[in-house]
């Protein structure tokens, strides 16, 4: 690919347009949206269901966008959770029910509801209580709807939970009530990204039409618009997600660059698909599926335009090294994207993908076959063919997922390393164009060098997280030099676990226990399964009030426990009577010192008390 392509204006403006947004920009409810209306509780509500229903144990949740609120005209959307009413895709209705907010909890490095809805623009929920039917959808939208739910219901139907889970992920990127052991194992071989309907479906489906087309001796221009209907009504069927519109942009561009007879420019096409999507709704740049849908395409389209494979090869050699190179590069360009949000690596996704891969693509047409046969009342011809072909598929994604050392846990980058790393895969993509990359190279190491030592001289000092989930607290203090000290154990082990990744290490020097020993202790074997704790200390056995420990050039101090009254006044419990008595810890290096308080709940420094705050994370830097 020529290097001419980064200097397109349009490129350039959305390298600007998302850094804007990711530094400056946080989604946020507007004036008008009816998250202002949480006071009110029980509310009515009219608004359009705006997406397929998500079947669930209790409930079938779905987004609804907000026409009004009580006959007072409201913006925003809410997402809405039904009992006994299937809401269907388009249709308008009245709702009745309470409004909150989405349960949201910001431990760091755990999932956090409220703000993965915050990158769709919900920031309301709703539990309906009744629904009326105002408007029904149109015929066109009532099909699209009717086919998806038969779909899966003629899956479910034909084949176990997982199997049926599997088919439907891999054709609509529905992947249902899958077990957890299975989606481990899918993340454990990196196949996970198989489980999503992405632009490879959009390709296969105007790939598949163009065929059927040639077989007819269909025109070029019958051919093509053929190829964007089919193409537009599967996006709709499978959900039109971010990777499904981003193909189905692309797919317009190059099937109309195939029609005029000229180069439509792929990555032009996802340019602007990207900067369309971003345009109408900015908080996409913050979701996960989002940035790893475009750069994994991104790198797809830049390594094999650049990595061309020479023309005597066979034809069956060079598709498995296509195969293998864009899973090389999808992996390179997401592996700080999937480390810092799964907190995994895995080892085998370049082997199991030359497999896994080409294997979707028959099982997507397989399974699309076997519905049409089913609907034609002749499903009994495939369906052997079509549950051995699923059942191979779940065996080898296991199979990868068994190897040992086939995912390691990893710790989260931190941003002057993504920043070197992305500087030098950048650099390796380009590196055929040996022109581009001998001009460039020397600026691409002083990206990485800069990056690097920014982080290191004025983005590394000593850093404290208060983390509270329900009024459980834990205290994780980050050291310059990588020391890493947790003082309590009250919050779930797991998460805790996931807390220390996200800080970037895989280590514990020390956790310091201040009171509810035996439960705390629970919590610390947990955490040990994640990440490698070095010592525990356990108050009144292993320390007394006055004794110190010397943790690499950090000096820890027990003093009696340390509490705030009702008042908000410090006060110290004294005396050891063998019950719930509780210590405190001071930490100090250089110029640092606080004191953790005894409960984990705040740390008092330099005659300030930070606390904590209720589900969230408060960091600090001292």
């Amino acid at each position: 690919m020529h290097y001419s392509y980064y200097k397109r204006p349009l490129f350039l403006l959305l390298v600007l347009y998302v850094a804007l947004l990711a530094f400056f920009y946080k989604p946020a409810p507007s004036s008008n949206d009816v998250f202002h209306k949480i006071p009110l509780k029980n509310v009515t509500l009219t608004g359009k269901v705006v997406g397929f229903a998500v079947q669930k144990a209790k409930s079938r949740n779905v987004i609804v966008k907000v026409y009004s609120v009580d006959g007072e005209k409201t913006s925003g959307y809410v997402y809405a959770r039904f009992k006994e009413y299937t809401p269907l895709w388009h249709e308008t209705v009245q709702l009745e029910g309470r409004l909150k907010k989405p349960y949201s909890i910001a431990l760091m490095g755990n999932f956090d509801w409220g703000a993965y809805l915050a990158t769709k623009n919900v920031f309301t929920e709703m539990a309906v209580s009744s629904v009326r039917q105002v408007r029904a959808p149109s015929f066109f939208s009532r099909a699209i709807s009717a086919v998806r739910a038969d779909i899966l219901a003629v899956f479910e139907q034909s084949f176990s939970r997982n199997l049926s889970a599997i088919a439907g992920g891999v054709l609509l990127g529905e992947r249902g009530e899958i077990d957890p052991s299975l989606y481990a194992d899918f993340q454990d071989s990196g196949a996970i990204h198989l489980l999503v309907a992405s632009g490879g479906n959009v390709g296969f489906v105007t790939l598949v039409v163009f065929a059927f087309c040639a077989l007819f001796g269909a025109g070029r221009k019958k051919t093509v618009l053929l190829a964007l209907l089919i193409a537009g009504i599967y996006t709709l069927i499978a959900g039109a997600d971010a990777p499904l519109v981003r193909a189905y942009f692309m797919t317009v561009c190059a099937v109309t660059g195939y029609f005029l007879r000229r180069n439509s420019g792929v990555f032009q096409g996802l340019v602007l698909a990207c900067f369309v999507i971003l345009l109408i709704n900015p908080a996409a740049v913050f979701e996960t599926g989002f940035q790893m849908s475009f750069l994994a395409t991104l790198a797809i389209i830049v390594c094999l335009n650049n990595y061309t494979l020479p023309y005597r090869w066979p034809r069956w050699v060079k598709f498995f090294v296509q195969i293998f190179l864009a899973t090389l590069s999808t992996q390179l360009v997401l592996l700080p994207v999937f480390t810092n949000v799964f907190y995994k690596v895995s080892f085998v996704g370049l082997l199991a993908n030359m497999l896994l891969v080409p294997l979707a693509s028959v099982l997507m047409g397989l399974s699309f076959a076997y519905y049409v046969f089913c609907v034609a009342h002749i499903g009994f011809l495939l369906k052997g063919l079509t549950g051995a072909v699923l059942f191979a598929f779940q065996w080898l994604v296991e199979c990868f997922a068994s190897f040992p050392g086939a995912s390691i846990t990893a710790a989260a980058w931190r941003p002057g390393w993504i920043a070197a790393y992305y500087a030098g895969v950048f650099l390796l993509f380009n590196l055929p164009q040996k022109e581009f990359a001998g001009r460039v190279c020397k600026g691409v190491a002083a990206v990485a060098v800069v990056a690097v030592a920014v982080q290191s001289f004025f983005f590394n000092g000593p850093t404290v997280w208060l983390l509270n989930e329900w009024n459980k607290s834990a205290i994780l203090l980050r050291m310059p030099d990588g020391t890493r000290v947790l003082f309590g154990a009250a919050i779930d082990g797991d998460k805790l676990a996931r807390a220390v990744l996200a800080s970037g290490g895989r280590s514990l020097d020390v956790v310091l226990l201040s009171e509810d020993i035996c439960q705390q202790q629970k919590q610390v074997q947990a955490l040990s399964k994640a990440v490698h704790v070095k010592k525990v200390v356990l108050p009144f056995t292993d320390v007394w009030p006055g004794d110190q420990l010397q943790v690499n050039a950090l000096t820890l101090r027990a003093r009696w426990g340390l509490l705030l009254n009702r008042q908000g006044k410090l006060w110290s419990n004294r005396g050891y009577s063998g019950g719930r008595d509780s210590l405190s810890y001071e930490a100090a290096q250089g110029r640092m010192h606080f004191t953790a308080a005894a409960n984990s709940r705040f740390i008092f420094c330099d005659g300030e008390i930070y606390d904590n705050i209720r589900n969230a994370t408060r960091t600090l830097h001292l």
